[in-house]
Parts: C-alpha cells; sequence; structure tokens
C-alpha cells in the first residue's frame, strides 16, 4: 500500500487530522534542506510537501516564487531535487513526500521515468497544478502502475461538474484549494469554503486537504471538523527568507509548525 494511503488510513482510525507543511527544496541551499524537513517532520507533519523550483510558476505567490528563485540561483536542478528527497526519506521514512511540481519538468522528463525516479527519491507521489485533468490521462497511467499517486487539485471556481471529474481522477488526496488566485498568507479563509468541502465529501471517500492561504492556527482550527488536513506553504517558506545558520531557521520553522498542527487536536 503507498505510504499516503497508510498514513490517511491510521489517522482516520485515530480519529486525526494530517499536518502537512510545504518546503522548496534547494531553499536556501541543498544541504539545509533534508535538516529543515526533519524539523517540520518532528514538529507534528504527517505529511511533507516538496516544491520542486521552476521558473515560470503558475499557482505561486510571491513568496513561494522568491524561495524558488533563492534556489534556482544556486544551480539547483531536478536530479538535485530527488537528491534532497532521498536524503528526508532516508532520516525520516515514515512520513510520506509529495512533490509539488510543474509538467514541464515531468515532460522534459518523461513521465514514467519521472515516477520511476520520484520512487527511487522516496516520494509517494505528486500534486501537478499545471496539468489539466483532461489532459493527465498518461501521466495518472503511469502513476497508477507504479502505486504513485497524482493528487489533483479542485479550486473555488472549478465548475461541480468538472470537480466531480477531478476528484474521480484523483489519488491519494484531493488538494482543495481555499482561494481563487495564487499561494499566499490571508487574514481570513473563505466563509463558501466550509460548503464546498462538505459538498466534496458527498462525491469522494479521498481525504480532502486544504491549501492556498492557510498561514495560522486559528485556520487550522476552522478546518479540524471539515477537511482531512491542512497544507501549509508560504507562512513556513517566509521564515527562512532572513537567513542565519540551518539550526536558526530550522528553529523558527519548528515553532511555527508546532503551533499549526496542535491546532488539529
Amino acid at each position: 500500500m503507498n505510504r499516503i494511503d497508510e498514513v490517511f488510513r491510521d489517522l482516520r482510525a485515530a480519529g486525526r487530522k494530517a499536518f502537512m507543511p510545504f518546503l522548496t527544496a534547494g531553499d536556501p541551499d541543498a544541504a539545509a534542506t533534508p535538516r529543515l524537513a526533519e524539523a517540520l517532520i518532528d514538529s507534528g507533519a504527517g505529511l511533507l510537501e516538496i516544491g520542486f523550483p521552476y521558473s515560470d510558476p503558475i499557482a505561486d505567490g510571491p513568496v513561494i516564487q522568491a524561495s524558488y528563485t533563492r534556489a534556482l540561483a544556486r544551480g539547483l536542478r531536478l536530479d538535485d531535487v530527488f537528491r534532497c528527497c532521498r536524503a528526508v526519506a532516508d532520516a525520516r521514512p515514515g512520513v510520506p513526500l509529495v512533490g509539488m511540481t510543474s509538467f514541464s519538468l515531468v515532460h522534459r522528463r518523461g513521465p514514467g521515468r519521472f515516477i520511476e525516479q520520484a520512487r527511487e527519491a522516496g516520494l509517494s507521489g505528486a500534486i501537478v497544478p499545471d496539468l489539466p485533468v483532461e489532459e493527465s490521462a498518461a501521466l495518472a497511467d503511469a502513476a497508477r502502475a507504479r502505486d504513485f499517486k497524482l493528487i489533483q487539485l479542485v479550486t473555488p471556481t472549478t465548475p461541480r461538474a468538472r470537480a466531480k471529474e477531478i476528484v474521480d481522477r484523483s489519488t491519494g488526496f484531493v488538494y482543495c484549494v481555499s482561494v481563487a488566485g495564487i499561494t499566499g498568507e490571508r487574514k481570513a479563509l473563505p466563509a463558501e469554503l466550509l460548503d464546498q468541502l462538505a459538498w466534496l465529501r458527498t462525491q469522494t471517500d479521498l481525504p480532502l486537504c486544504v491549501g492556498f492561504g492557510v498561514s495560522t492556527p486559528e485556520h487550522v482550527r476552522t478546518l479540524r471538523d471539515h477537511a482531512d488536513g491542512v497544507i501549509v506553504g508560504s507562512a513556513l517558506v517566509r521564515l527562512i527568507e532572513p537567513g542565519g545558520t540551518v539550526e536558526e531557521m530550522a528553529a523558527r520553522l519548528a515553532g511555527l509548525a508546532r503551533s499549526l498542527a496542535g491546532g488539529l487536536t
């Protein structure tokens, strides 16, 4: 069984929810990524999302875009990202890793080869936000043949007929985008989000995980009884911007991660 399925099975059996932090591979550098990932995992992460830096991000806000720029400026390449993932997987084998990547990177490497390398690197699934569900069959087939999860996104503006198609084709979990637009911290989550989650729950048994805009313990508490997990990116990535030693960055990440994870209990 894929590790993503195992984690959500165990969480549901225990009546708990998943905290899934996001970390950009190679920011501030590739050597730091495993240590920062360990800090997040040890602070309550049930899964870890790892961003694959790309020069033309589609849905990422300014904080994550800046982290991608920092990583790429140091010459980071796809194989470096896979090495970062492998180091994290070796250090914390019990926590599934999910890649957030542009389809351009998948296409250039080839879907089958990309997934094989991702699995060898310890990844259990991937989110490909710029791949429309109508064009995802080849990648989905390659993923299914290798027990690799292809997580699809549903946004607030997705028509319900299309949302139903998306959740039917998703595996692992459904990524529920909380707001229209790009990633980034928000003061409040939209009121209609809870209605959307309630409707999606009638359409699928897959776990529903909410991301984009989730950044405070209050947000997490709001979602605790309505979603199976929360995904937090920009609020954490921002803590790397001030720099300092790797241990100082790890401490900042751990502090916020603990408070966010605590909102799910």
